[in-house]
């Protein structure tokens, strides 16, 4: 069987879902390298009690405080749950919230070896305070960002260049999960692009910014905001959509354009081939949606280890699109196993 989704040319795009259960089974072992910003996601959770005398501010018992891997370590944490190796290169700083975020990883099985500790650096942390309890819905109220956006220094820039250089040729793909912390520079991206084009390796971007610094890679992966700002016009049909995917596509000289549009859903625009639009997957609509933070690391994640396993672009997105509709019903960077992905498909 093959669905058929509406494109906007006569040409069609065709889903095979018999194949699905069986790309996600073949995730399991892929080696994926997975350079970027490494953040240290932190909650501070409390019982709103009273309002303070000195402010109309809500006093917090806190009840819960965590640290959970962000950015490109999420990227990770999706990937090693659907069963992949994860190689994390990029820093952390010789603090708590770095030290925390090691065990965290370690604790999942990713491999550190390319993940250097900078004694001068501090580590990239986003601490999101909520308010709430077991009994009631937990209110994000403020996030406060600990980030050092300077590019990366010597001799540690030089020293993630040569273990891309050394681990790069063993990889099945490489993702570049920039978050503008300073770790995806010129020079990392130098190294890495060419290298892995020569080994005909999959490179998935994420990034947040510029993304035609990105040239001759298999994917991006930008939500429709990070979209915009590359391209420097604002996305309101579309008619804008199909233009702003062809831009990109042919700006980065790029095999495949995924753009995330939240509650719109995605839509994937390949070379010589109409576009894909696909509505938020119907898993979005099973329950309220809790937190969409970390979900466009899902997607790359997802898209990339499908890519890895021969799939389609097309079947790519629809597995990364079912992916996101169960990461946005939990609170946090969350991650699906490949038991819970095939219970939506």
């Amino acid at each position: 069987m093959t669905i058929n989704l509406p494109t906007t040319s006569s040409s069609e795009q065709q889903l095979i879902p018999e194949r699905f259960p069986a790309l996600i089974d073949a995730f399991q072992g892929k080696r994926i390298l997975v350079i970027g910003d490494m953040v240290a996601d932190e909650y501070l959770i409390g019982r709103p009690t009273r309002i303070s005398r000195e402010a109309p501010v809500l006093i917090l018992e806190l009840d819960e405080e965590h640290i959970v891997p962000g950015g490109a370590t999420n990227v990770g944490v999706n990937t090693r749950t659907l069963g992949a190796e994860v190689f994390l290169a990029g820093i952390v700083g010789d603090d708590q919230p770095g030290r925390r975020l090691r065990y965290a990883i370690g604790e999942l099985g990713m491999q550190q070896e390319g993940l250097l500790t900078d004694e001068s650096r501090p580590t990239s942390t986003k601490t999101r305070i909520m308010a709430g309890s077991s009994q009631l819905v937990r209110q994000h109220i403020v996030r406060i960002d600990r980030v050092d956006t300077s590019d990366v220094r010597e001799p540690y820039k030089g020293r993630i260049i040569e273990y891309i250089e050394h681990i790069l040729p063993s990889m099945d793909a490489i993702m570049l999960s920039d978050y503008e912390n300073g770790v995806i520079s010129p020079a990392i991206i130098a190294a890495c692009i060419p290298l892995a084009r020569q080994f005909n390796k999959v490179v998935v971007v994420d990034s947040h910014r510029s993304l035609f610094r990105f040239q001759g890679v298999t994917a991006l992966t930008p939500n429709q905001p990070e979209a915009e700002e590359t391209l420097g016009m604002t996305i309101t049909n579309e008619q804008e959509l199909n233009e702003a995917g062809q831009r990109l596509l042919a700006g980065s000289n790029t095999q495949g354009v995924l753009i995330t549009r939240g509650s719109e859903g995605m839509s994937l625009f390949e070379a010589g081939k109409a576009p894909l639009h696909l509505p938020i997957h119907r898993a979005g609509y099973a329950s309220e949606i809790v937190d969409t933070n970390g979900a466009g690391d899902t997607v790359a994640a997802t898209f990339t280890l499908a890519l890895t396993a021969g799939a389609s672009m097309a079947d790519a997105a629809y597995l990364a699109n079912a992916a996101a509709s169960l990461v946005v019903r939990r609170l946090g960077c969350a991650s699906n196993t490949p038991k819970e992905l095939k219970s939506v498909l």
